[in-house]
């Protein structure tokens, strides 16, 4: 960092402290973001699941339906 008056010390050389610090937080968006794939793929194998059963048992239904009884 620059010090006031644009002078730089050896100390500033060295610190990395901004560089970690955004290199953290794009590692937490990242694993953030993962999670909500996550999250958002399971619910939606869980609609697919529920309307694959749905269409079974109209199917079901319908069988019985048609088939009389």
């Amino acid at each position: 960092m620059l010090r006031p008056g644009g002078a730089m010390t050896n100390r500033d050389w060295y610190d990395d402290s901004d560089y970690q610090r955004a290199v953290e937080q794009a590692e937490r968006m990242t694993r953030v973001s993962w999670k909500a794939i996550a999250g958002v793929t399971g619910l939606l194998g869980v609609a697919m699941i529920a309307v694959a059963v749905a269409c079974l048992v109209l199917a079901v239904a319908l069988a019985y339906a048609v088939a009389g009884p």
